[in-house]
């Protein structure tokens, strides 16, 4: 498993593929920062939002780099559910290095601020809520890529459509007096409530939002590899 995950991240940085979702990432990034300085919190939550279809590519992206031959001699190897979770393995491990750079980003372009009002958050609490903003959106994110992959559509139009459905559709659902929030993952939710006063009860929600809407995408990414070769 960890040799099959390791494989994969190899194949991922060494074709050079890993570059246009992170420079897509960074671009996004230094347009948002670029605006003037904001709270971490407020940053962070926004920053969160930005990367979400920037990692779901990046997933579809490191699980389309290996020939379905390759894939194919893995689900022989590691077994159709071991094939599975390594690719995942490895989706989530990029996503986590890419939301690194996307916390530490912000400092070296002066796109934060500490507290100005006495009622903003001290920076290492707006630190801590947005890097828990950023580890809400990595599973959901990754699940959407698989979806998205090769391996789960069969096609690179439908891939594009699926990204293009779940990425709008997580800012569109988000938004207040949507009849139907819960069809996306909370992107805009968790972002709304890391730039206010979040409460313990609001995260512990948030939290299991998330992992409920991943948990479901993964499982028919599952579905939709058990019907593929």
């Amino acid at each position: 498993m960890i040799a099959l995950v390791r494989l994969r991240l190899a194949g991922f940085l060494r074709t050079g593929r890993a570059l246009a979702p992170v420079l897509a990432g960074l671009v996004a990034l230094g347009v948002l920062y670029g605006g003037g300085r904001a709270q971490p919190g407020e940053a962070y939550g926004v920053s969160a939002a930005v990367l979400f279809p920037v990692l779901a590519w990046q997933t579809k992206v490191l699980l389309d780099v290996e020939p379905d031959g390759q894939r194919r001699l893995a689900r022989v190897v590691a077994g159709v559910r071991g094939e599975q979770v390594a690719g995942l393995l490895a989706a989530g491990v990029a996503g986590l290095g890419t939301v690194a750079v996307a916390l530490v980003f912000p400092w070296l372009v002066g796109g934060v601020t500490g507290p100005v009002e006495p009622g903003d958050h001290a920076v290492v609490i707006g630190v801590t809520l947005g890097a828990w903003a950023h580890l809400l959106v990595v599973p959901a994110a990754v699940a959407l890529g698989a979806l998205a992959s090769r391996a789960s559509t069969g096609s690179a139009g439908y891939g594009v459509a699926v990204l293009a459905v779940g990425g709008v559709g997580a800012v569109v659902l988000g938004l207040s007096g949507s009849v139907a929030p819960w069809l996306a993952p909370p992107v805009m939710a968790t972002a709304r409530a890391v730039a206010g006063d979040p409460t313990l009860p609001s995260g512990a929600l948030l939290t299991a939002w998330a992992a409920g809407w991943s948990a479901v995408a993964l499982a028919g990414y599952s579905w939709r590899r058990r019907s593929r070769p």
